[in-house]
């Protein structure tokens, strides 16, 4: 295989990595070619064996010549509710439920923190906060946020046991910091819950873990995919 190739199909596996979020697969990640290829509107082939739901990249996107990266946030989108949860027949009825305001500023702070604290531990890579020559963007965003589990300031509440918190889904886009080209995208929708979907008691404590537990594991995905990258790339 010539390096060329050989860097197309390194691309392809860490792309699969660095904008994954899914249960591994047992088959290798590869780009759709040819006449019958899967393209985005905006040129991007999709990417079968991903762990990601949906994943694509560009033909010639070569992430080995880029050395650093600057991420950048696309914001939250909640999904509209208007069951507050107030009553029995409400909470009976299922989410989604109203989220406070207080409640989407401590999701949006506690987003920030994990993904900081992995990021912090990323090596071989240098983040920087101005695009340049060799700088990639990595753009991230929670769409659809919605919450499976009723607002607790509600009087004459009673115990309530929950399979699931609720869902968000990642969405992830490198670009061309110098032309903002689109170079790959990914998107993937989780449940925060545990292991199982085991039944929980529901409370602060104990829905923000779920929480931290999904937003966790999409970002340690992310930084080794990205670490993973790096060293592959030095052996090649």
């Amino acid at each position: 295989m010539s390096r060329i190739a050989t860097l197309k199909a390194l691309t392809a596996t860490v792309l699969a990595a660095i904008l994954a979020a899914g249960c591994a697969t047992s088959a290798a990640p590869t780009m759709q070619t040819g006449p019958d290829a899967e393209i985005s509107f905006d040129g991007l082939h999709r990417i079968d064996n991903s762990q990601a739901e949906m994943a694509w990249m560009r033909p010639d996107f070569d992430i080995s010549t880029y050395s650093k990266i600057l991420p950048v946030s696309s914001g939250f989108e909640y999904r509209k509710a208007t069951n507050q949860g107030r009553t029995q027949t409400e909470r009976n009825r299922g989410g989604p439920f109203v989220i406070s305001a207080e409640d989407r500023e401590r999701f949006e702070a506690l987003v920030s923190e994990v993904f900081q604290e992995e990021f912090a531990q990323v090596q071989n890579w240098e983040f920087v906060t101005e695009p340049g020559p060799g700088v990639m963007i990595l753009r991230g965003g929670m769409l659809d946020v919605f919450s499976d589990v009723p607002p607790e300031n509600m009087a004459g509440r009673s115990t309530m046991f929950v399979s699931a918190v609720g869902q968000a889904t990642l969405v992830l886009e490198l670009r061309d910091s110098e032309t903002n080209t689109v170079l790959a995208r990914s998107i993937d929708r989780r449940w925060a819950q545990r292991p199982g979907g085991q039944m929980m008691q529901s409370n602060r404590v104990t829905n923000t873990a779920e929480v931290r537990r999904l937003i966790r594991m999409w970002a340690v995905r992310l930084r080794e995919g990205l670490d993973g990258f790096a060293e592959q790339a030095n052996n090649n």
